[in-house]
């Protein structure tokens, strides 16, 4: 397919509708479940910025709902508090229910409070919701309106034996009623049908296993994945929609252990999830510095199926006197792809880029600690054996091999009535750093996130991500768009 770079400016998105879906079966349980409410403008360049409007019902009930950084709090849990600490997710947590507060069908209060055994009832619920995008300046256009349904159900077989399925359909009208894009983008981002999780939960006294497609999330940042190592993400809109929508599950096995403040965790994915870049000529597909005024893109080239192109990993986490503390070291085919390229010699020279994955080994640390009123969080991860992409025409395949560090630190601010604040700093440091790479030795950044409620029924956020590198920021793991 050929593809002439272009870039839109910026773009308007509303929040069309939002309607949540929530049934159980057993009138005696809860099945309450907050819709996902998403609304974004589609800015492709130097920052991003977010707002949205919830119900009452939605409104966060704590930091980390407020920020959707974990899973929603439940009805059935009381309301974190103002200044709950970060760490809470996991303190005192006995077994997965408690620490991914993912199971609320599962728990209904009154079978909790009489001691009587679960309901083996089924739990539904999901979300409708719109997404309009409107791309200005020239050449001005629709670029999105997104319809999303999801559904998901939860049961249990056995006190020790629970089950998740869920799924989701995308519908994007802007490629039925507009021409402005490629063909090959109609097809791939028009209408889409996903597995969300769907797994098998067991217990086993300090143990927890989980089999099946699953979400694993070891970042803790606001409006970042950059500790987020093992998730896949649907980056077609850039990551823009709430995570999520934003994170692909993976296939694993998951194996955790609970002792007091100890939380350790054994991972493996047999059959990886990766980023969904979408195809040549979509809003944001701006991954490669296209060097000749046109360029061919084959298709994408995925690991083979094989055992040694499974994903593997481990995590360990402890609570020390208030402080949150984690490391994990994970070894995978990595989920982002390089752009490998070839340059083909003729009158006018012809540009081929072929995405693949390769083998990647990463290690890192995240801290958390709240000192009352401000959250103090960080990430650390070094990555052994990336790839990236180069300027100089004459190497072969376009990229070298760059290790790296990236850091980020970041306050939470809730002493302000109503009103969040969040703060972070980000670099990317390349070791033995190429000239020759589309980056500096050092790429650093900045977020701001501001959150206020106006009223119990309608909320506003506001996020601003930028580089202070260059003037547009383009993938968080490249800057291969920006020069």
């Amino acid at each position: 397919m050929q593809n002439t770079t272009r870039r839109p400016c910026a773009c308007f998105a509303l929040l069309w509708a939002t309607v949540p879906l929530c049934v159980q079966a057993d009138t005696t349980g809860s099945a309450g479940g907050p819709p996902i409410a998403v609304s974004r403008p589609l800015a492709a360049a130097a920052s991003a910025t977010l707002l949205a409007a919830k119900p009452d019902a939605d409104l966060p009930k704590g930091r980390n709902a407020l920020f959707g950084d974990d899973d929603p709090v439940k009805e059935t849990e009381e309301p974190l508090k103002e200044t709950a600490e970060p760490v809470k997710e996991t303190e005192g947590a006995a077994n997965r229910d408690a620490l991914f507060g993912d199971e609320a069908l599962l728990k209904p209060t009154a079978d909790a409070a009489s001691g009587s055994a679960p309901s083996r009832t089924a739990g539904f619920k999901g979300f409708v919701d719109n997404v309009m995008a409107y791309t200005y300046p020239q050449p001005a256009h629709w670029s999105e309106m997104m319809t999303r349904f999801d559904l998901s159900a939860q049961g249990s077989l056995s006190s020790n034996v629970k089950w998740k399925l869920g799924a989701r359909i995308d519908y994007d009208a802007v490629y039925s009623v507009t021409d402005f894009y490629p063909q090959a983008v109609e097809n791939n981002q028009r209408f889409n049908v996903l597995l969300r999780e769907n797994y098998l939960d067991i217990g086993a006294g300090d143990w927890d296993f989980r089999v099946g497609r699953q979400h694993v999330i070891w970042g803790e940042m606001v409006g970042l994945l950059f500790g987020d190592v093992v998730s896949a993400k649907d980056l077609r809109h850039f990551v823009l929609p709430e995570f999520d929508i934003l994170r692909i599950p993976q296939w694993a096995v998951r194996a955790e252990y609970f002792k007091d403040d100890l939380h350790a965790e054994l991972l493996w994915i047999p059959v990886a999830s990766y980023d969904n870049i979408g195809k040549p000529g979509a809003e944001f597909y701006n991954y490669t510095l296209v060097p000749y005024p046109t360029a061919t893109f084959r298709n994408e080239k995925f690991p083979t199926r094989n055992l040694s192109n499974t994903n593997y990993g481990m995590r360990l986490s402890m609570l020390r006197d208030g402080w949150d503390v984690a490391a994990f070291a994970y070894s995978s085919m990595s989920v982002a792809p390089t752009f490998y390229r070839e340059i083909v010699p003729g009158p006018v020279p012809t540009v081929v880029y072929q995405a693949r994955h390769d083998r990647i080994d990463q290690f890192g640390s995240t801290v958390a600690k709240d000192f009352g009123s401000v959250v103090f969080k960080a990430e650390a991860v070094y990555t052994n054996g990336l790839n990236v992409q180069v300027a100089n025409a004459t190497d072969p395949d376009g990229v070298v091999s760059q290790n790296t560090l990236l850091w980020v630190l970041g306050l939470d601010f809730t002493q302000f009535t109503d009103t969040r604040i969040n703060v972070q700093l980000f670099q990317t440091h390349f070791f033995d750093h190429n000239p020759d790479t589309l980056t500096s030795p050092n790429e650093s950044g900045y977020s701001l996130l501001l959150n206020h409620k106006f009223g119990d029924k309608v909320e506003a956020q506001a996020l601003w991500v930028a580089s202070l590198n260059r003037t547009c920021f383009a993938r968080l793991h490249s800057a291969a768009a920006c020069p």
